[in-house]
């Protein structure tokens, strides 16, 4: 455990705990299968197979509805990806981008979309396309504080497992994430088309990507309360939020799995880089892959006067490990992109955005930024093609 990690350890050792159901061996965690759903998710560091097997699926739905629409084997077909990171509030410059984008008139349909923390909960519209544009400006820009969280006394956080109560987003979520928008996922995945979004495993310290698409698409009444419980888990910031407990069942035994923040293990994802696109190229001739990363935040923390105070230096220790291991991921995503022949594209927040931040989940803050991301997008965002200090 590193040292930051005793301290807090030291500090929160005397605190009671809420009592839970035993975690999940990871010897047995591959027999769990959510709602009996087939790839419903996956280890984002597990066999490669798995996600070949769903590549393979999801590229022979996306092969058939080409031939449905008489498209010509020899045609060039761009398969276009979009990546959306966490960021809290920060997910306006996110959300104005991707409309203002529309408003230019050139926006892709995505084939794959990935989200993790505020990029979690932005995906969904951004996979369904600009039909879910207005929904998706509500979001990032009618939403406050009070909407995300509520404050939990001293006392309570002392017993319990987070600063707050995310009750109130789990409303906001359900108010958008209504049966009307999972048929549509359904019917896009029967298209071939992939929605996924990363939470952290935390018992196991894993990061678990989910198939939203598959979940939308099953009968079972369950199936829309799990995604949105998915998307609250991939938004929780540990500490703050509280976790998100799902109860599975192993040969007649029932454990619980606690998930939270998807940053917790990457601020951002493309596709597990042991899977190598090239690997299904046979089965979808003539494609052009192209990757589109929005990374809902600036480079890096803000420089701060940081008091000589155990919690303020914690903090702002933290935020600068959270950001600079979000550069991390850039590379990493960059260099698999490269191996496999996908063209990088990146948008960030600029230093030139200079609106002072209020605090968390203010309106004319994200209001602004918003606005920002929206003009930025309709003027036609000069991607970057590098990651950040990278030259060739």
């Amino acid at each position: 455990m590193g040292t930051l990690g005793v301290l807090v350890a030291s500090l929160l050792s005397a605190c009671a705990s809420i009592d839970r159901l035993p975690a999940v061996p990871l010897s047995l965690a591959p027999e769990i299968r959510p709602l009996d759903i087939p790839y419903a998710r996956f280890y984002a560091d597990g066999d490669p197979a798995t996600f070949r097997a769903l590549a393979y699926e999801t590229v022979a739905k996306a092969m058939a509805r080409r031939k449905a629409a008489g498209i010509p084997a020899d045609k060039k077909i761009t398969t276009n990806f979009l990546a959306i990171s966490g960021g809290g509030d920060d997910g306006a410059y996110g959300a104005g981008l991707l409309i203002g984008w529309t408003a230019r008139g050139d926006r892709p349909e995505f084939a794959v979309v990935t989200g993790i923390s505020t990029g979690a909960l932005s995906a969904p519209f951004a996979f369904l396309g600009p039909e879910y544009d207005d929904e998706l400006k509500s979001v990032y820009t009618e939403t406050s504080a009070d909407d995300i969280f509520s404050k939990e006394p001293v006392l309570g956080i002392l017993s319990g497992d987070a600063a707050t109560d995310t009750t109130p987003l789990k409303h906001l979520i359900a108010r958008y994430v209504d049966q009307a928008m999972i048929r549509r996922i359904a019917e896009e995945h029967d298209k071939g088309r992939l929605l996924l979004i990363a939470t952290t495993n935390l018992d196991q310290a894993r990061s678990i990507i989910w198939n939203i698409g598959a979940i939308a698409k099953s009968t079972d009444p369950r199936a829309r309360e799990l995604i949105i419980e998915v998307l609250r888990a991939s938004a929780s910031i540990p500490g703050a939020f509280p976790p998100v407990m799902l109860d599975v069942t192993v040969d007649g035994k029932r454990y619980e799995e606690m998930h939270v923040d998807g940053g917790a293990m990457a601020q951002v994802f493309l596709y597990p880089p042991s899977v190598r696109l090239k690997t299904v190229d046979h089965v979808r001739p003539n494609h052009n892959d192209v990757a589109y990363i929005i990374r809902n935040g600036r480079l890096f923390r803000a420089e701060s006067s940081v008091k000589r105070q155990t919690l303020a230096i914690a903090g702002q220790a933290i935020s600068t490990m959270t950001a600079a291991n979000g550069v991390n991921d850039l590379y990493r995503i960059y260099l698999t992109t490269q191996r496999d022949g996908v063209d990088y594209n990146l948008a960030y927040l600029e230093d030139e955005f200079d609106v002072p931040y209020t605090g968390p989940f203010d309106k004319t803050y994200m209001n602004t930024l918003f606005e920002y991301g929206f003009r930025k997008g309709k003027a036609g965002y000069a991607w970057h093609k590098l990651p950040p200090g990278y030259e060739k």
